[in-house]
């Protein structure tokens, strides 16, 4: 997709004219920006707005920026606006320090890897170096929240926010579904662009004109329509009197006329401003795009929605103690900088506290790791592991060098044998936080090397002796399998292949069968196996392990376990889904 940047004057030229009167300095605007992609604008106000671009209160842009191209997955950037949104708050919002161009900053560098304009940036830093400027901050902040905070109007539905929960919580929570909406494009690069985002699912195009009174009487239809189907269906409406491109490349030559697109390919053609033909027709596009797995007929109500919360481990041990085990390295700069970051952001809001230089972390880790004591191993990791509980820590780490510090990371616990419990403990819980950041999860499930070495220590660790060891790993496993389901359950490609998803359950059924003593252990065993099979291909590998296996009958056994006989799973997981899912 194309990323725009979108630039306003909130001044209205008012700042060109008397700045430099005022406070010595030329000053050309009072910029607040947004980013517009996929059909919509996002930016930062009163928490973060999606709306249709240029519709908003701040009228028309100034200038509009071409940004570049981004290929990441919509579902991965909008779980990254999700994390954003746990930051940028409407309370956090500070016309100097904390305002929409931040935001616009965060956003451009994650979808393009580069930043907007620097005397964007650099403004606020500009006029608060004037004496005027830092005279008239508190009043000129309060006087402009009504413009910067004001109501944007009508907007586009977002997805849900990202909670941490225990699993628990996760099994007990239903997520509420996406809205859609219509998406009203006006000229060829912007249908091409709404067309690509249905390539493995359906969309529809409605023709229609500002002069077709039937075409009015649809209007309601198509939107509940658009509503209904969430984020399984793209429906586009074009204005053939405005896009006459579209018109010429489809040849349409009466409106309303709607075209229906089944995994990029054209389905359908019909005219008339029919609701019933209209419903009957959308919902049966649907219907073929994402035709019902047996499972669906089930009654799974943990497994039969996204899984929208990850297990996290948030926590910050006492600070004194973990320091004093790192040992000499707590006086090094780049710890006691991270050190500074983790303690300050404990006390305040995230979006009050700079990230520490996170290259320089990076650099440490990788120079100093493999040198470090194994006594001293376990606090620094640690220490590691709080940080990654802010995304843009986590999200730092996804680009390429901070995967390869990942990895050293990592290694110190390759050698499970020898490797301590406590370092092993620690390297799954900030696994689980790798969840933090989409980016990261989206790298770890997909680079083979990262994947491969976070596997190969789950499953090491889900048959410890150790109760605490295995909860985590049952945390790990649940968010790799949930993350999976979520791909899956959206009707998009597994992430996780075929081969690791077995390699995973089989280990799973092992913990299940000899799991004696924790029944936390067991929900977290028994939901990552139910995850990773729902909806997994009937005749694929998950089913036949689960037939040569024998699953259904080792996870009906544990009801004879006094400590274990009351996980609500074991009836779920072992009957509904693996014995009367099998019969089916």
């Amino acid at each position: 997709m194309d990323v725009e940047l979108y630039v306003y004057d909130l001044s209205n030229g008012l700042a060109r004219m008397y700045s430099m009167s005022l406070t010595g300095i030329q000053i050309d605007a009072i910029y607040h920006t947004s980013l517009v992609f996929g059909g919509v604008e996002y930016f930062f106000g009163q928490g973060i707005h999606r709306t249709v671009p240029g519709t908003t209160h701040h009228g028309q842009p100034m200038e509009k920026l071409h940004m570049g191209r981004t290929e990441l997955p919509n579902e991965v950037i909008q779980e990254y606006l999700d994390s954003l949104a746990q930051i940028y708050t409407p309370e956090s919002y500070d016309l100097f320090m904390h305002n929409c161009n931040n935001f616009t900053q965060d956003l451009a560098m994650f979808l393009v890897g580069k930043g907007i304009p620097e005397h964007i940036q650099s403004l606020p830093k500009t006029f608060l170096s004037t004496p005027l400027g830092q005279m008239l901050r508190p009043q000129i902040d309060r006087a402009m929240r009504g413009i910067t905070q004001a109501d944007p109007g009508q907007q586009i539905p977002a997805p849900a926010a990202h909670v941490s929960r225990t699993p628990q919580d996760s099994a007990a929570a239903a997520a509420p579904r996406l809205r859609g909406y219509v998406r009203n494009v006006s000229n060829l690069k912007e249908l091409d662009e709404q067309l690509s985002l249905a390539a493995n699912s359906c969309a529809c195009i409605f023709f229609t004109s500002s002069t077709c009174a039937p075409c009015k009487t649809a209007y309601p239809t198509y939107d509940e329509l658009a509503e209904e189907a969430g984020d399984k269906a793209v429906l586009v409406k074009v204005d053939l009197n405005i896009a006459f491109d579209v018109a010429a490349r489809y040849a349409v030559r009466a409106t309303p006329t709607f075209m229906t697109f089944l995994k990029g390919k054209k389905e359908h053609e019909w005219s008339g401003a029919n609701p019933a033909q209209l419903r009957g027709n959308i919902r049966l596009l649907i219907q073929s795009a994402f035709p019902p797995h047996p499972h669906t007929a089930l009654r799974l109500p943990s497994l039969q929605r996204p899984v929208t919360n990850y297990v996290l481990y948030t926590r910050t041990p006492p600070m004194e103690k973990l320091l004093s085990k790192i040992g000499a390295y707590q006086h090094d700069p780049t710890i006691t900088s991270l050190v500074d970051f983790i303690k300050t952001r404990s006390t305040s809001e995230p979006a009050d506290t700079a990230v520490p230089d996170l290259a320089f972390l990076a650099r440490f880790i990788q120079s100093t790791l493999p040198s470090t004591p194994k006594e001293s191993l376990f606090a620094l990791v640690d220490l590691i592991r709080i940080a990654f509980v802010d995304p843009r820590v986590s999200s730092f780490f996804a680009e390429e060098a901070g995967q390869q510090t990942l990895l050293t990371l990592l290694s110190a616990s390759s050698d499970l044998a020898s490797c301590p419990y406590n370092l092993r403990i620690v390297m799954l819980q900030l696994a689980c936080n790798f969840f933090t950041s989409p980016l990261l999860a989206e790298q770890m499930i997909t680079k083979q090397d990262l994947r491969e070495t976070c596997i190969r220590l789950l499953t090491g660790c889900l048959l410890d002796s150790h109760t605490n060891l295995r909860v985590v790993a049952a945390s790990f496993a649940h968010n790799l399998a949930a993350y999976n389901h979520n791909e899956r359950f959206a009707g998009r490609p597994d992430k996780l292949s075929e081969e690791d998803q077995v390699e995973v359950a089989a280990s799973l059924v092992e913990a299940i069968g000899t799991e004696e003593e924790s029944i936390e252990a067991l929900h977290g065993f028994l939901f990552a196996l139910g995850l990773l099979l729902y909806e997994a291909p009937v005749d694929g590998g998950l089913m036949d392990l689960c037939r040569a296996m024998g699953i259904a009958e080792s996870i009906q056994a544990k009801k004879d376990v006094e400590k274990l006989k009351r996980e609500p799973l074991l009836k779920e997981i072992g009957q509904e889904l693996l014995v009367n899912g099998l019969k089916r």
